[in-house]
């Protein structure tokens, strides 16, 4: 099982998040001040960060250390995901009409 999540949660942030979420609710209750709007957000918005605050997440200290380095690295892998769709949308932007122009044609 746990082979399987981890399987999950590196394809699928929020299926992982899910999973964490159901299985497991005081961990993003502690993590996150029983609020679950934050974490809702997150999960849409920063899969990977909201998935590791979670995980390294310890009651009492927080998130502290060398966990900063866990958390950084998923907030760039959820950065460099909005990046590389966003120039993905940039590169783009001139296929519809050119496809709309042949489709007619």
């Amino acid at each position: 099982m746990g082979c399987l999540f981890a399987l999950f949660a590196a394809c699928f942030p929020r299926v992982g998040s899910v999973i964490i979420w159901l299985a497991r609710p005081e961990l993003f209750s502690d993590a996150f001040n029983d609020r679950w709007f934050v974490p809702l957000i997150g999960v849409i918005f920063l899969p990977f960060t909201t998935l590791m605050w979670v995980l390294v997440w310890a009651t009492g200290r927080g998130v502290a250390g060398f966990d900063w380095f866990w958390v950084g690295l998923a907030f760039l892998l959820d950065v460099s995901h909005w990046a590389a769709s966003s120039t993905a949308t940039y590169q783009n932007r001139d296929q519809f009409d050119a496809y709309v122009a042949r489709m007619s044609a």
